[in-house]
């Protein structure tokens, strides 16, 4: 019998090894992502903690964002770079593509690893629609206090879609995490917010004097551009107080705005209420 005769045989040259008749091929493991330190763990995409629970109630569920999803950066991008958003909202970190809103999803999806946040999309319970985002962030265990935040798309406002996230998201977050305290902070001025946290049961605790980081003056829609830095007595930033600006010096990273804070607190008297 002469070499290739029998498959079974070693094949010089092939670095085949004979196998025994009817004994399965063990499977062959995975690659490895390999990195300058070593074996690289896999990219997280998803922004919500493996061990925990999606929200659902009110016709709505809360679920992770995924920054491998097209579709999810798309509607990222979107809540983002809404006008309404921008004008009550400064990012630390200013993006303006598909490419920069999967960055920021992927941040967000370490921070859910590492267990210090978790940011939900907001779905419609039948559909599956995304109507916009909650999020439970700097989440500290030990003093068992996070911070919320949310918007909406322009598209799914007035139906009382951020009430209900927030109902959800705050009750999971005194239930799933074993939290006491969560706050509630927004511009002086943004009215819609007041109402959602009041809705909520959430109590008003002050204003808090240069909190918030305020962008240079955009010129809204109707009204006539702000005049060019410099320009007379006009600084490049404004301070926010309510609908109106007034020129003040401009700090090294922009102006600042007050803010309102308010927190809901397990077991507090005045329960988390049901949306109106």
């Amino acid at each position: 019998m002469g070499l290739g005769q029998d498959r079974n045989r070693l094949r010089i040259g092939h670095g085949h090894v004979p196998r025994a008749p009817g004994r399965a091929e063990k499977p062959r493991p995975a690659p490895r992502r390999v990195g300058f330190n070593g074996p690289m763990a896999p990219t997280r995409t998803l922004t919500l903690p493996d061990a925990l629970t999606e929200p659902r109630g009110h016709g709505l569920r809360l679920c992770a964002w995924d920054a491998g999803s097209d579709a999810d950066a798309e509607s990222w991008l979107r809540g983002f770079s809404d006008p309404e958003f921008q004008r009550w909202n400064t990012p630390l970190t200013l993006w303006t593509d598909l490419a920069g809103a999967r960055t920021s999803l992927r941040a967000r999806a370490r921070d859910a690893g590492e267990g210090r946040s978790a940011s939900f999309r907001i779905t419609d319970a039948r559909s599956g629609t995304t109507l916009g985002h909650v999020g439970v962030n700097e989440i500290n265990p030990a003093l068992k206090r996070a911070r919320v935040g949310y918007w909406v798309l322009p598209e799914a406002r007035g139906r009382g879609v951020a009430t209900r996230a927030l109902l959800l998201a705050s009750r999971w977050a005194f239930a799933e995490l074993g939290l006491h305290r969560l706050e509630l902070d927004h511009a002086l001025g943004h009215d819609v917010s007041c109402r959602v946290a009041e809705r909520c049961g959430y109590a008003a605790e002050g204003t808090m004097r240069g909190a918030i980081f305020e962008a240079p003056p955009r010129p809204l829609p109707g009204r006539a551009p702000a005049r060019p830095p410099g320009h007379g007595r006009r600084a490049a930033g404004a301070r926010r107080t309510g609908l109106t600006r007034r020129a003040v010096p401009v700090p090294a990273r922009g102006a600042r705005a007050r803010g309102v804070r308010w927190c809901a607190v397990q077991g507090q008297r005045r329960p988390v209420c049901q949306p109106s």
